[in-house]
């Protein structure tokens, strides 16, 4: 064989490899597409985006813990230098005869005196007003009688002015004591008191308008014992005391707490408020315009609830 016939021979093999390659290369497109047209058979467009099957986060505080088992809470433990204690809030128990309240006597130490001292006789003038039920800016609730009377707004001093008692002198010889339980605002001056209705015509007609009076502090004889109340919304963590039926205006209140006794601030509106709860629900030491002490214990933290005890000041 020549050098020339063994040449062709060898493309010709070549072609016969790429035809049948090609051949075999066109069968499998002719199955494939007859595959693809066959009913029910589905396509894929592509391939699909990889799903993690886990997501890792950042933990949140308060989320659950690591390890929780799915369906059921688990928040971690709080971290005694970041989370506050939380106290159990006071037994809500009303009081009984079985379970009187502890009343104690302190040493009698007159405080820095206000307005409206002791032994001290006023001038002023009398109105009269409306008085409706007896409530009024003291927030004692409905009066039991109507010798009521409201302070004008500088001798009433932030209500401590509230449930005290004043004998009123008309210049015609007659008097009256009534119980201070609302404030007179401006243009009431110093030294007036607006008397109720029922407490006015004791002294005068009503038709007099303005009737010129002088008073002063009593301390009365026939009076009960003293009441204490909370504010509506008080609990373990705020609350509003109140003092309610005493003989001697109150000039100070105090309440127990671990670190001793803390005075409470007085509001316009009669309550002596502990804005971040220490106190409430623990003893109350209640002290009278002349520096009598009484201390008070065991009383629950009710809500607008009136709880009598067996305390009351010292007549003067």
């Amino acid at each position: 064989m020549t050098t020339r016939q063994a040449a062709r021979q060898r493309r010709r093999r070549r072609r016969v490899v790429l035809g049948t390659t090609m051949a075999v290369t066109a069968a499998g497109v002719l199955a494939a597409l007859v595959m693809a047209l066959l009913p029910g058979h589905k396509v894929d467009a592509g391939p699909a985006a990889a799903t993690p099957l886990v997501t890792a986060q950042p933990k949140a505080a308060g989320s659950a813990a690591v390890g929780a088992t799915p369906g059921r809470s688990s928040s971690p433990s709080p971290s005694a230098s970041t989370s506050p204690k939380t106290t159990a809030s006071p037994k809500a128990a009303k009081p009984s005869a079985k379970s009187p309240q502890k009343a104690t006597r302190g040493p009698s130490t007159p405080p820095a005196a206000g307005r409206i001292r002791p032994d001290t006789s006023y001038q002023g003038v009398a109105t009269a007003y409306e008085a409706g039920v007896g409530d009024g800016a003291c927030l004692f609730g409905p009066s039991p009688d109507m010798m009521i009377a409201a302070m004008n707004t500088t001798d009433y001093q932030t209500s401590r002015a509230c449930g005290a008692y004043v004998l009123v002198r008309a210049a015609n010889g007659k008097s009256i004591t009534v119980r201070i339980t609302n404030e007179c605002p401006l243009p009431c001056a110093p030294g007036q008191i607006d008397l109720s209705q029922q407490a006015f015509v004791k002294l005068a007609d009503l038709k007099v308008g303005r009737l010129p009076i002088t008073w002063s502090l009593v301390s009365p004889t026939s009076i009960g014992t003293m009441s204490i109340r909370y504010k509506t919304g008080s609990s373990a963590y705020w609350c509003g005391i109140q003092v309610i039926g005493h003989r001697n205006p109150v000039a100070r209140l105090e309440v127990r707490t671990e670190g001793g006794w803390r005075e409470l601030p007085r509001t316009s509106f009669n309550y002596f408020i502990s804005a971040d709860g220490k106190g409430c629900g623990k003893a109350i030491r209640v002290t009278d315009l002349y520096g009598e002490q009484l201390t008070v214990s065991g009383l629950a933290v009710l809500p607008n609830v009136v709880q009598r005890t067996r305390a009351q000041f010292a007549q003067h």
